[in-house]
């Protein structure tokens, strides 16, 4: 006995469900052609993850039960080839348990133009960037079905990693698990995900698939990257991350029982993980919303340099744009810089002074400001003249603006509201500046993309961090060394460590306090910034959701 399975690693477009339809129906071809007689399409393939509240509306899902009828009537003529297509559902629920009239995430088995069963996730997830009990009920039954003599039991992401769903199937019949999954990258969660899969293939004896979504949505990337493992846990193969695939696995019957084997692709370093992500985020948020190109301030500082470079190697440089604004207080080597790093990379490059505007409202202003000393005022003034130029070049010529800041600057509000923050999607946002230089320095040692090599001048990731807002300004002249502000960060916002647990540590009480007010009371700023990609466990966004308003102090 052999049976070949395709996973069918797509990118889909949120609420485009006839285009989903149709490249589900071409990859069933496809597969159908080289041999499979199971496809199995990532969770919610049919409208994309996560449509949010769209959910709520009754069209969507009427909208959604029609491309799985379209699905199913296309693929009537393929025979024997199984189909298991993710999908959202407010109708019945046929299965061998239960039928309830409720709004379900949902997977069904078509074969020959019939839905055979439909099986509703039993785990909703409601942690980090997950919100699925606000949108769906708990499903109740199990899903075994047989493919060329192999008893399948269907599970749909988080529901692999507890107990019940598994065994419920296996003592239905199961010799195989298929598990569908939307499950958002962050660094980490790649192994994470394959050592659960073990554990789960271990403690039930049966081998796993696990079909897995690929592509960016808002602030979330899914990194793709399938595989399969044995009953024993072993990895049997892996597919490629942030890439579409159809990525076969094949089953045989064995004296010991089934058997997976599939080609498994490398394990990617933590950089080149995070580059594609970052990447992958850009083209899509650009390509799925239709912006003809993108355009940023370049400072000749290392954030900017980095925005650029991951610009290009997502969208080309045709499409990509590069701005320098200088003030009275940029250094000759910020233009050098920013010069030479736009011509490494081929892209539009000009210089618009701020100076003029600068003193203008200076001269508005002086009447106002007399007696008082320059501070941070007239520093935001220079930073919010750029945002008002970067903006009207997006309104004339319609390119989305790229913001340059990174996560240690959002978490201590070193950003300046409707300036430095002023633009349509925050690339490095949740990027550490410590993790900016790391990639910085690896992206000149690698060109992933074929689109420049040592693309950023050595000179802007060695020179001091500044924004060059007054003269001789360094970063480190307002904040915390940043390897010591990102270590704080890390226990701070993303694992929720307390300030005595940090001080515990090593930190110094007084750096720490000082950074837990600084987050605390910036908040206000992080919620008027843009949209962002998402690369750790916790990040700037959904993730994050503290009142702005409140006097709770750690």
């Amino acid at each position: 006995m052999s049976l070949k399975i395709c996973i069918a690693q797509l990118n889909f477009i949120v609420g485009d469900m006839g285009g989903n339809a149709q490249k589900i129906i071409a990859a069933a071809r496809t597969a159908y052609g080289q041999g499979a007689r199971l496809l199995l399409t990532p969770e919610l393939a049919i409208c994309g993850y996560a449509a949010e509240d769209l959910f709520l509306r009754p069209a969507f899902i009427a909208a959604c039960d029609d491309a799985v009828k379209t699905v199913a009537r296309e693929l009537a003529g393929l025979k024997g080839l199984h189909v298991v297509l993710g999908h959202p559902t407010g109708g019945d629920i046929r299965s061998k348990s239960v039928a309830v009239s409720r709004r379900f995430n949902a997977a069904s088995v078509i074969c020959e133009g019939r839905l055979l069963e439909t099986y509703a996730k039993r785990e909703l997830p409601n942690y980090q960037v997950f919100d699925e009990r606000r949108y769906f009920t708990p499903g109740q039954g199990t899903c075994v079905f047989q493919v060329e003599g192999v008893n399948v039991g269907l599970l749909i992401c988080e529901d692999a990693w507890f107990d019940e769903p598994g065994l419920l199937a296996k003592e239905a019949g199961a010799e195989l698990l298929a598990v569908i999954n939307a499950s958002p990258y962050h660094l980490g969660k790649g192994g994470e995900r394959i050592s659960r899969m073990a554990e789960r293939s271990r403690a039930l004896g049966l081998p796993l698939v696990y079909a897995h979504l690929v592509g960016g949505q808002d602030e979330v990337v899914f990194d793709g990257a399938s595989f399969a493992v044995q009953a024993d846990g072993a990895l049997a193969g892996r597919a490629p991350g942030f890439q579409e695939d159809l990525f076969t696995v094949q089953v045989q019957r064995q004296a010991a029982g089934l058997r997976l084997s599939a080609s498994t692709q490398p394990e990617q370093g933590m950089e080149a993980q995070l580059w594609d992500a970052l990447v992958l985020g850009v083209r899509d948020y650009i390509g799925k919303n239709g912006f003809p190109g993108v355009l940023l301030g370049l400072s000749g500082g290392v954030d900017s340099a980095l925005v650029l470079a991951i610009a290009v190697d997502a969208l080309g440089r045709d499409k990509v744009r590069a701005v320098m604004m200088p003030s009275p207080y940029t250094a000759d080597i910020s233009w050098i810089d920013a010069r030479e790093m736009a011509a490494r990379l081929g892209v539009r490059y000009d210089e618009i002074s701020i100076v003029p505007q600068f003193e203008a409202f200076r001269a508005s202003l002086a009447g106002e400001f007399e007696g008082l000393a320059q501070d941070a005022t007239e520093e935001n003034i220079q930073a919010r003249i750029r945002g008002v130029f970067l903006m009207a070049l997006s309104n004339k010529f319609g390119s989305i603006v790229l913001t340059t800041g990174n996560k240690s600057e959002m978490a201590t509000g070193y950003c300046t509201l409707y300036g430095d923050m002023a633009g349509g999607f925050a690339v490095i946002k949740d990027l550490h500046k410590t993790t900016v230089f790391r990639l910085a320095r690896w992206r000149n040692a690698n060109d992933p993309y074929g689109t420049c090599a040592n693309p950023i001048p050595e000179r802007i990731i060695t020179r001091p961090p500044s924004a060059e807002l007054r003269p001789d300004q360094t970063d480190q002249d307002s904040l915390p060394p940043y390897d010591i502000l990102d270590a704080i960060l890390e226990r701070y916002m993303e694992n929720d460590q307390g300030v005595e647990e940090i001080v515990a540590a090593g930190f110094e009480r007084a750096v720490v306090e000082r950074v837990a007010r600084l987050i605390r009371l910036n908040e206000y700023k992080r919620r008027q910034s843009p949209v962002g990609i998402r690369v750790t466990h916790r990040s700037f966004g959904k993730d994050w959701r503290y009142p702005i308003t409140g006097k709770f102090r750690a």
